[in-house]
C-alpha cells in the first residue's frame, strides 16, 4: 500500500500540496469504471462517479489520453491512476474540489505517495484491488497489512473470481499456494453442506472453513455468488479460531452493503445444460447513507459431467448495515438456500479403467453413472442469520461481536461404492450399498472481543482479548440396505433395480443408526501485535474447552425372524481442554522486503471417532515452524512471498485395514516444504497470479504396518512393512500454477480482454506404504471478456464473458486410495452476460 505523501521540495516551493497541510477527512471508497479515452472526457466521467469537482484549464488536457481506471478505491487514488503517464498532476483545493495543472520542471523528489494526501485504506474483508489484497482480518482478527503478519496468507480476490468464474470454493482455490482443493475430483461435494472444505487439503492436512470469523456448516459458505473474497491462512490457526488442523484454515467473507451504489444482474450458460441468473444490488436507504442494504441472489439449474446427476439451487442473501453513529455500526445478514439436487457423485471407480487403461481395462468414461436412477436424490435447505456489531469507545478500546445461527436440513437417497470385483479384468463390477440419510444441524456461534491500540514510548501495540463458543446439535437417521448383493457393471450399468429400504418390511434387510450428536466448544484468546520501527512481533495464546456426546440407536431389521432390534450406543467424550500459542516476528525494510519467522501450535479433538473397541482417540496436536520472505514492490500492486515450513502432528488417523470401517492412530506425521507465490497488478492492462508448492508429508513415527496393494485388484500382497518414513497418500508433492489476464489495447480491440492459466499437479501415492503412484497432470484454462459499452456507448455497463477450464479435455485422476480412484473434471464452458448500472 502506498503511504501518506512525503514530499521533498527543492527551491522551497512546489505546486503540490504537502500532506500535512491537507484537512483530515473520512476516507471514501468508490467503485470506478472509466475506460481508456481522451483525458477531458475521462475527467467528466470521473466527476460523475466520484462526486468531486475538478478545476483546470482545458488547454492542459488537449491531445492527452488516459489508460483509464477500474476498481474500488478513493477518488484521489482513481484520479492519480487516470493521470499516470500524462503531463498533468493535481492537488486538493478543499474537501470536494481538485485542481489540475501541468507538471512543472521543478526538481521534486517523492517518497511513498498517495496523491491528494489521503490514504486509500483497503477494506480487509472487501474484494481487494485487481489480483492484490494488502490487508486482512483472517490471520489476526485485526485489520493488519499482510506484510506485518509472520505467516502465510493468500487472498483470492473478487476480480480473480470474476475472471476465472469458479462455481464453488474448491474451484476458486485452484491457483492458491499450499492448497490442493480437488482431491476427490468428480466426487467433490463442492455445492453441498460444508462443501467449502470437503476434499480440500492445506499443506497436506484436511482443512476447515470459517465465514466472517465463525465456522459454518451450511452451503452458503460454498456459494461463490455470495462471497466477496476467500483467504487461505496456511499453518496453525488454533489461537484465533480454536479447533483447526495445522495445515491452516479457509477464511471467507460474505457480501455486505457497500459504501457506493452497486447494481448488477447477470445471466449465464454453460456445459451440461447449465443456466444461471444472479442479482447483486447495494444502495443507501437514508439520504445520508448511514443505513445501507445489499441483496445477492442466485438461481441455477444444471446437469453435471456424470449422467443423471443434476444440480439445482435458489438462494438469497440480504443484508443491512446501520452506522448508528461515527463510532458504532451494526450489520445484519440473512440467508435462505434451497438446493433440491447438490450435483454430487457418490460412486467411485476402480483403478482398472481409470488409473490403468489397456485392453483389459478400457477407459471408464467420465459421464458414467454407476448408481440407480430410481434411488438418486440429494437435497438440502439452509437458513442463516448473522449480526456483526462494532463500537469504538475511544482511541484505545473498541468492541466487536459476531453472532450466527444456522439451521440446515439434508436428505440423501443414493448409493455409494462399497467395493468392487473384476472378472478377468475384462469387465469391472462395483459393489453398491443403497442408503438413505436424513440429517438436521443447528449451530449457534458467537465471537466477542475487545481490542485497541496503545503506545509505550516508541513501541506501538495492537491488542485483542476475546472469547468464542460454538454449539452444534446434529441429528442423523441413516439406513443401509443389505437385502441383496448389489453389483453394478461399470461399463454397462443397470439403472433401475428395486431398492428395499423399508425398515418394517420382512422382505428387507436394513441396518442403520438414529440419534442426536451434540458438540460444544468454547475458548478464550489473547493477542498482542507489537511494532517498533520496522519490526513487528506477534504473540498470542488460547485456552480451549470441548465436550460432546452422541446417543444413538443402531437399528437392525433381521428378516430371519422378522424382528426389529434397537441397541443403544452412547459415545461421550470427557471434557477436553488445551492451550495453544504462537509467536512470530517480521521486519519491514524501507525497500519493501519483509523477512519473518514464526512458531505456532494447534489442537483438534477427534470427536465422534473411535477405534474398533469403541475407545475415543486422543486429540490431534500439531506444531509448526515457518520462515519466509514477503516483498511488496514499492509504488506497485505487486506482492511476492516465499515460505518454508515444517509441521508435526500427533495422533494422525488412518483407515484400520484389519477392522474394516474403523480408524487407527498412526502416530506422528511430518509435513515440510515451501511455497512461492506472486500476486500482481503489473499494469492497468495486465494482472497475474503464480505459485509453486512443494509438500513432503510422511509418517514420521508410527508402529503401524501394512501390506502393499495391487492397483488392479485392490488386494494386498507380500508381508506387512512399516509405514514409518512412507509418504502420506493422496497429497501431491509438487504443484505449480499461473494465471494471467490481459486487456488488449483499445487501438487493437476496444474493450477486449483475454486470460490464460496453467495448473500442474504432481504425482501422489495411493496407500500408506507407497503401493503405487497416481501420475501428475497439467491442465489449461482460458477465457475472454468484452466490455460491450466501450465499443457501443448506448450499451454502457454490459459485459460478456467466457471461461473454459481444462481446455484440452484431459482425462486425469486426482487421487486414489487402496480400492478406488477419483477422476477429474473434463472440459467445461461457462459464459455470461453481466449488466452494471
Amino acid at each position: 500500500m502506498i503511504g501518506i505523501a512525503q514530499i521533498a521540495l527543492s527551491n522551497g516551493a512546489s505546486s503540490l500540496a504537502v500532506a500535512e497541510d491537507l484537512p483530515r477527512q473520512v476516507t471514501e471508497i468508490k467503485n470506478f469504471h472509466i475506460s481508456a479515452q481522451s483525458l477531458s472526457s475521462a475527467l467528466t466521467t470521473f466527476a460523475q462517479q466520484s462526486g468531486r469537482q475538478t478545476s483546470y484549464d482545458p488547454a492542459i488536457a488537449k491531445n492527452v489520453s488516459t489508460n483509464g481506471v477500474s476498481g474500488v478505491m478513493t477518488p484521489e487514488a482513481a484520479l492519480s491512476s487516470l493521470l499516470n503517464g500524462t503531463p498533468v498532476q493535481f492537488h486538493r483545493l478543499n474537501a470536494h474540489t481538485l485542481i489540475l495543472e501541468r507538471k512543472s520542471a521543478a526538481n521534486i523528489t517523492l517518497g511513498p505517495v498517495r496523491v491528494g494526501g489521503t490514504v486509500a485504506h483497503e477494506n480487509p474483508t472487501g474484494p481487494g484491488v485487481g489480483y492484490v489484497a494488502t490487508n486482512t482480518m483472517s490471520a489476526t482478527k485485526t485489520d493488519t497489512p499482510i506484510t506485518e503478519i509472520p505467516n502465510s496468507i493468500y487472498v483470492v480476490t473478487k476480480q480473480l473470481m470474476q475472471d476465472q468464474q469458479p462455481q464453488n470454493v474448491a474451484e476458486a482455490l485452484r491457483y492458491t499456494p499450499g492448497v490442493y482443493s480437488e482431491m476427490w475430483g468428480n466426487n467433490q461435494d463442492g455445492n453441498g453442506i460444508a462443501g467449502t472444505s470437503s476434499g480440500i487439503m492445506q499443506r497436506g492436512f484436511t482443512t476447515k472453513s470459517f465465514v466472517d470469523g465463525l465456522q459454518l456448516d451450511s452451503a452458503s459458505s460454498g456459494e461463490t455468488a455470495f462471497i466477496e473474497r476467500i483467504e487461505a491462512v496456511n499453518g496453525p490457526s488454533s489461537v484465533m479460531y480454536g479447533q483447526t488442523n495445522p495445515g491452516g484454515m479457509i477464511g471467507i467473507s460474505l457480501k455486505k452493503p457497500t459504501d457506493t451504489p452497486l447494481r448488477q444482474v447477470s445471466v449465464g450458460f454453460g456445459s451440461w445444460g447449465r443456466y444461471e441468473a444472479t442479482v447483486d444490488i447495494s444502495d443507501k436507504i437514508t439520504k445520508s447513507g448511514n443505513l445501507r442494504y445489499r441483496i445477492a441472489a442466485i438461481g441455477v439449474t444444471s446437469g453435471t459431467q456424470v449422467d443423471h446427476i443434476d444440480y439445482q439451487r435458489v438462494g438469497v442473501l440480504p443484508s443491512v448495515t446501520w452506522d448508528i453513529d461515527h463510532k458504532t455500526s451494526l450489520t445484519l445478514l440473512g440467508m435462505y438456500m434451497y438446493t433440491p439436487n447438490r450435483g454430487t457423485n457418490y460412486i467411485q471407480y476402480p483403478a482398472c479403467g481409470t488409473l490403468i487403461q489397456n485392453d483389459n481395462c478400457p477407459r471408464i468414461l467420465r459421464n458414467t453413472f454407476g448408481g440407480y436412477k430410481s434411488w438418486n436424490q440429494q437435497g438440502s435447505k439452509e437458513a442463516m442469520f448473522e449480526f456483526m456489531f462494532n463500537h469504538k469507545f475511544n482511541d484505545f478500546i473498541s468492541f466487536s461481536q459476531v453472532f450466527r445461527y444456522e439451521d440446515s436440513k439434508s436428505l440423501t437417497r443414493d448409493t455409494y461404492s462399497s467395493g468392487y470385483t473384476t472378472g478377468g479384468y475384462s469387465n469391472s463390477y462395483t459393489e453398491l450399498t443403497p442408503w438413505t440419510v436424513q440429517g438436521r444441524s443447528q449451530t449457534v456461534g458467537l465471537d466477542s472481543r475487545i481490542h485497541g491500540k496503545f503506545s509505550t514510548g516508541p513501541v506501538r501495540h495492537t491488542w485483542v482479548i476475546g472469547s468464542d463458543f460454538r454449539e452444534l446439535k446434529y441429528t442423523q437417521n441413516a439406513l443401509y440396505d443389505y437385502t441383496s448383493d448389489y453389483i453394478q457393471n461399470t461399463y454397462n450399468p443397470t439403472l433401475n433395480p428395486a431398492v428395499c429400504m423399508d425398515i418394517n418390511s420382512p422382505s428387507c434387510v436394513v441396518y442403520g443408526s438414529v440419534g442426536p450428536y451434540n458438540y460444544f466448544q468454547e475458548g478464550i484468546y489473547f493477542q498482542d501485535q507489537i511494532k517498533w520501527k520496522g519490526l513487528s512481533v506477534l504473540l498470542g495464546g488460547r485456552e480451549d474447552w470441548v465436550n460432546y456426546d452422541r446417543n444413538r440407536y443402531s437399528v437392525n431389521n433381521d428378516n430371519s425372524n422378522h424382528t426389529i432390534t434397537y441397541k443403544k450406543q452412547t459415545d461421550q467424550l470427557q471434557p477436553q481442554h488445551a492451550f495453544t500459542w504462537r509467536a512470530g516476528l517480521i521486519y519491514n525494510t524501507n525497500f519493501g522486503l519483509s523477512p519473518y519467522f514464526s512458531y505456532s501450535t494447534s489442537f483438534v479433538p477427534q470427536a465422534g471417532s473411535t477405534n474398533y473397541l469403541g475407545q475415543a482417540f486422543s486429540p490431534l496436536t500439531g506444531k509448526q515452524l515457518e520462515a519466509g520472505l514477503k516483498y511488496k514492490v514499492p509504488h506497485k500492486d505487486i506482492l511476492l512471498t516465499a515460505a518454508a515450513f515444517r509441521i508435526d502432528e500427533n495422533h494422525y488417523l488412518i483407515s484400520d485395514l484389519v477392522h474394516s470401517g474403523f480408524s487407527t492412530d498412526a502416530g506422528r506425521v511430518r509435513s515440510q516444504g515451501f511455497e512461492i507465490s506472486a500476486n500482481a497488478n503489473v499494469t492497468k492492462a495486465l494482472r497475474l497470479v503464480a505459485s509453486y508448492t512443494y509438500t513432503d508429508i510422511r509418517f514420521a513415527k508410527t508402529s503401524s504396518t501394512a501390506k502393499r496393494t495391487d492397483a488392479l485388484t485392490g488386494t494386498t500382497y507380500g508381508t506387512a512393512i512399516s509405514e514409518e518414513g512412507k509418504v502420506v497418500p493422496q497429497v501431491p508433492r509438487n504443484m505449480f500454477s499461473i494465471f494471467a489476464d490481459y486487456t488488449v489495447p483499445s487501438s487493437f480491440a476496444k474493450g477486449l480482454g483475454i486470460n490464460w492459466g496453467m495448473r500442474y499437479v504432481g504425482y501422489s501415492y495411493a496407500s500408506n506404504v507407497e503401493s503405487f503412484k497416481v501420475p501428475s497432470y497439467i491442465l489449461f484454462d482460458i477465457g475472454a471478456h468484452y466490455d460491450v459499452g466501450q465499443a457501443v456507448p448506448f450499451l454502457k455497463g454490459l459485459k460478456a464473458q467466457l471461461a473454459i477450464s481444462n481446455l484440452t479435455n484431459k482425462y486425469y485422476v486426482t487421487s486414489c486410495d487402496t480400492g478406488f480412484c477419483y477422476t477429474g473434471q473434463g472440459r467445461r464452458f461457462y459464459g455470461n452476460l453481466t449488466y452494471n448500472w
